[in-house]
C-alpha cells in the first residue's frame, strides 16, 4: 500500500513538473508566430480567471448569476480613475494636490479591486436572497446593465467616467521597478508587454485555482453545494442560507474586481462596451459547456471560448472571400461559434469534463446501492404487500394508544 502511494505520488509530481515547464515555455514557442497569438493566451487566461469566480456562484452554490460582468466593469473602473488622468483632468483640487498625477501603485490597486467587487457582490446578492432560477437570473441580468448604463452616462453634469468615450493612457503594473508594460531581455529571450503579463496572469490563474479548491473541499464549499442540491433541505439541517449566499456573491465577485483591474491594466484602454451583456453570457457559456462545478473543466471551457473566436477569424475571413464578400465575417464567426457551441452540448450535455460526482447516477440511469442494515445484511424485495419478518407487526396486547386527528 506504501509503495502504490509513493508511486502515485511520483506520478503527480512527475505530471505537475511537466506542466510547470510547458506553461513557463508556452509564451516564447508561440512568440514565434507573432505576438498577437501571446496577447490571445493572455486574454483567455483572464477568462479562465472571470470563469473561477463565476463557478463559485453558479458552480458551487446554484445561483444563476447573468451580471457578473458588472463586477468585472467596477474593478477595471475603478483602476481607470485610480491610475489615469482622468480625475486630474476633471477636478483641479485633486490636480493641485498631486502635480504628478494620480498613479496608484499595483499593491494597492490589486486588493482594493477585489475589496470594492466583493462588496458589489454583496450589494447584489442582499435583496436576491428570496430569489431563484429565472427570477434569480433575471434580476442580475438587471444589475449587470444598470452597471453599464451608469459608467456610460456619468459624464454629466461632472465627467467621471468620461462616458463613451471611456478611459484612456492607464498606467500599465509595474513590480520593484520592473515595467510589465515594457520590452525586456533575459537570458537571452526577449519579454514584451504580452509574454510579462502572460506570467502574471498565470499566477494569479494558478492562486485562484488553489483557492477554489481549498474552498470546495471545505465546510462552506460543503454547504454551498448542499443549498444547490436543495435549498429547502440544506436550511432544515441548520445552514445559514443567507450568510452563505451573501459569501458566495462576494467570493465571486472578488474573481471578478482582480479580472478587470488586470484588463484595464493590460489594455490600456476602458469603455462601457467592454462590459456587455455578451460578455456575462459568454462567462456563463464557458462555465456550463467546460462542466458545473468541475474546476479542470471550467478552466477548459474557458479556454476553448476564448480562444475560438481568434482562431475563427482565419476561417471566416477565407469563408468571405469566397462569397465576394455578401456574408459578413464577424456575424460569420458568431454562427459558427454557436453551431460548435450547439454540437459540443449535443455531444455532451454534461460538459467537457464534467464532475465525477455530481449527477452521476442520474446520468447513467441508475439507482443507489442499498444500504446495509444494522446487523451488515442487505434488504431483501418482496411482493406487493407483504412485509419481511423482521417488521411484522406484532400482535396487540389489548391496550388501544389514541391517535389524535
Amino acid at each position: 500500500m506504501t509503495r502504490f502511494s509513493d508511486a502515485t505520488r511520483q506520478q503527480k509530481l512527475v505530471v505537475l513538473i511537466g506542466a510547470a515547464v510547458l506553461l513557463c515555455i508556452l509564451p516564447f514557442v508561440v512568440q514565434m508566430a507573432g505576438n498577437a497569438w501571446v496577447r490571445i493566451i493572455d486574454i483567455a487566461l483572464l477568462y479562465v480567471l472571470l470563469a473561477l469566480g463565476l463557478n463559485i456562484v453558479v458552480g458551487y452554490a446554484g445561483l444563476l448569476d447573468l451580471g457578473y460582468v458588472a463586477f468585472y466593469a467596477v474593478g477595471a473602473y475603478m483602476l481607470g480613475l485610480l491610475a489615469s488622468p482622468q480625475l486630474t483632468d476633471t477636478f483641479a483640487n485633486i490636480a493641485a494636490a498631486l502635480p504628478g498625477g494620480l498613479h496608484t501603485p499595483w499593491w494597492i490597486v490589486i486588493p482594493l479591486g477585489a475589496f470594492v467587487a466583493a462588496g458589489a457582490g454583496v450589494l447584489l446578492g442582499a435583496p436576491t436572497l428570496k430569489l431563484r432560477g429565472d427570477y434569480l437570473a433575471i434580476v442580475t441580468l438587471g444589475f449587470g446593465e444598470i452597471v453599464r448604463v451608469f459608467m456610460n452616462n456619468l459624464d454629466a453634469p461632472v465627467n467621471i467616467t468620461n462616458g463613451p468615450k471611456g478611459i484612456a493612457s492607464i498606467d500599465e503594473i509595474s513590480m520593484f521597478g520592473f515595467s510589465l508594460g515594457k520590452t525586456h531581455h533575459f537570458f537571452g529571450l526577449e519579454w514584451p508587454k504580452v509574454t510579462n503579463y502572460y506570467f502574471l496572469f498565470l499566477l494569479l490563474v494558478l492562486f485562484a485555482v488553489v483557492i477554489c479548491h481549498r474552498l470546495e473541499r471545505s465546510r462552506i464549499g460543503r454547504a454551498w453545494m448542499a443549498i444547490r442540491e436543495d435549498e429547502v433541505a440544506a436550511k432544515a439541517m441548520g445552514i445559514n442560507t443567507r450568510n452563505l449566499k451573501l459569501l458566495a456573491f462576494g467570493m465571486g465577485a472578488t474573481f471578478g474586481g482582480v479580472s478587470g483591474v488586470m484588463f484595464a491594466s493590460f489594455q490600456g484602454f476602458i469603455s462601457p462596451e467592454s462590459f456587455s451583456l455578451q460578455e456575462s453570457v459568454m462567462v456563463v457559456a464557458m462555465v456550463v459547456l467546460g462542466g458545473i462545478g468541475h474546476l479542470p473543466g471550467v478552466i477548459v471551457g474557458a479556454l476553448l471560448l476564448a480562444a475560438l473566436p481568434e482562431v475563427l477569424r482565419y476561417v471566416a475571413g477565407p469563408l468571405q472571400q469566397m462569397t465576394d464578400g455578401r456574408l459578413d465575417a464577424s456575424i460569420l464567426r458568431q454562427l459558427l461559434i454557436a453551431l460548435a457551441m450547439i454540437g459540443i452540448m449535443l455531444s455532451r450535455p454534461r460538459g467537457l469534463w464534467p464532475s465525477p460526482e455530481h449527477g452521476q447516477l442520474r446520468a447513467a440511469g441508475t439507482e443507489p446501492p442499498p444500504s446495509p442494515g444494522p446487523g451488515g445484511e442487505l434488504p431483501v424485495k418482496l411482493p406487493h404487500g407483504e412485509l419481511p419478518p423482521a417488521t411484522q407487526i406484532p400482535p396487540t396486547t389489548g391496550h388501544i394508544v389514541p391517535t389524535e386527528r
